[in-house]
């Protein structure tokens, strides 16, 4: 694994694999000039396109001279500046969002442990974190967040209903609720330290899947925990004929965790290779020792991106792994995080990476090798056909292996 380690100084975070630059000290003299001075200069030493969108970079390098005043509008030249390469993935983050993602990196936060997200002009949230003192207080998914704190969520975004309902620990978040056709409750719930867990091997309930098979639902890669979560749930699977990983709607997280993973998955065999702007190729392989042969079943949709194309291309194109469900996103760029003075930060493109069979996926996904639909009605009347397929085809697996072993015992006898 030590190897491994040398080669996977390469992060993912939501939608985008990532270096570490060695350009990370925060107390570096800074003016709100040099703020923006330098990130120019990082794209112009560092993004994939040379040609950085067809365009003359050097007619950005003094546009704002006389308009940066404060750090503020250094943030807004940054921003609109990185915004003419046309790229979503290559973006600055201020001090207030760069530190959110490294709490996210870090795996744990400071609230109440709920996903929460807007639909139609309504807050809402999306699903109770397990364990977590919103489960406990009795909230569920699609339940509406009227108000927090006694004020109004009408026309919220869902960073500042966030900002709101994280505190610290000990504290209280009121929060009046409505679900379906039901009055609205209030709730008052103590915040707590939330592990963010990545990891878990509790399948749905409505989905009946054989005790000789297990289920690993791997969610995101981006704690740093993901690698250790992962590897308790093989052990703890150890004993089954048959594992169904699920990376359904997982859109990445830290690369060096998908590469662990695949290690884990994988005998020596091509992991990833990344090219960079120079044209310069550099390839990850597995070691030589497995941590499992089980048969293996991975499920992926269109909200599987980057870390979990990473993993899934790697045990497709090895035949380690038997693909099941929809087309996966297609993000196959790399980004290198880079911290700027004062606490900012700058994701820049600067590699693609291709699977070990040399396929270029970004904008085009990894093609599952059956492919299953799961619809809006399938999720009404609580069936998950596209797991119900992995668990058919892993049971078969199962069964060959089996047969395999039993014949491999009879040779050895008859010899």
């Amino acid at each position: 694994m030590k190897d491994i380690l040398k080669k996977a100084s390469i992060f993912v975070l939501m939608f985008g694999l990532f270096y570490v630059s060695s350009f990370m000290n925060p107390v570096l003299a800074q003016t709100p000039q040099s703020l923006y001075d330098r990130a120019w200069k990082l794209v112009n030493s560092k993004f994939v396109d040379q040609t950085n969108n067809e365009q003359d970079w050097s007619r950005w390098r003094h546009r704002y001279d006389n308009v940066i005043k404060d750090d503020e509008d250094a943030y807004v030249a940054i921003e609109s500046m990185v915004s003419s390469l046309n790229d979503v993935y290559t973006k600055f983050l201020n001090p207030k969002d760069f530190k959110e993602e490294n709490e996210s990196i870090q795996g744990s936060l400071q609230g109440i442990g709920v996903q929460i997200g807007v639909r139609d002009g309504k807050l809402l949230v999306i699903a109770p974190i397990e364990d977590t003192p919103g489960e406990r207080a009795g909230l569920k998914a699609e339940d509406e967040i009227l108000e927090i704190n006694g004020k109004s969520t009408k026309g919220i975004t869902v960073d500042a209903a966030a900002e709101q309902i994280r505190g610290p620990e000990g504290t209280q978040v009121t929060l009046l609720v409505k679900r379906g056709k039901e009055p609205a409750k209030t709730y008052k719930i103590t915040r707590e330290k939330i592990e963010i867990k990545s990891v878990s091997t509790k399948a749905p309930e409505f989905v009946k899947i054989p005790e000789n098979l297990g289920y690993i639902r791997l969610s995101s890669f981006i704690s740093r925990n993901a690698t250790a979560e992962f590897e308790q749930a093989l052990i703890e699977n150890c004993d089954k004929d048959g594992l169904i990983i699920d990376l359904r709607s997982n859109p990445g997280g830290l690369l060096t965790n998908a590469i662990y993973i695949a290690d884990m998955l994988l005998d020596s065999k091509v992991i990833v290779s990344t090219v960079d702007r120079e044209g310069y190729k550099d390839t990850t392989r597995a070691n030589q020792r497995t941590l499992t042969d089980q048969p293996l079943v991975v499920i992926i949709n269109g909200g599987s991106a980057s870390a979990s194309e990473i993993l899934s291309g790697a045990l497709k194109d090895n035949k380690r792994a038997t693909i099941v469900g929809k087309k996966s996103f297609g993000k196959g760029l790399v980004q290198e995080i880079n911290r700027l003075p004062g606490g900012s930060a700058m994701h820049i493109t600067i590699q693609k990476y291709l699977t070990p069979n040399g396929t270029d996926i970004n904008k085009k996904g990894i093609k599952p090798d059956y492919e299953v639909d799961l619809t809006e009605e399938d999720i009404k009347k609580e069936r998950d056909p596209q797991l119900a397929k992995a668990v058919e085809l892993l049971s078969a697996q199962a069964v060959a292996k089996k047969e395999n072993v039993q014949k491999d015992k009879i040779k050895v006898i008859v010899k």
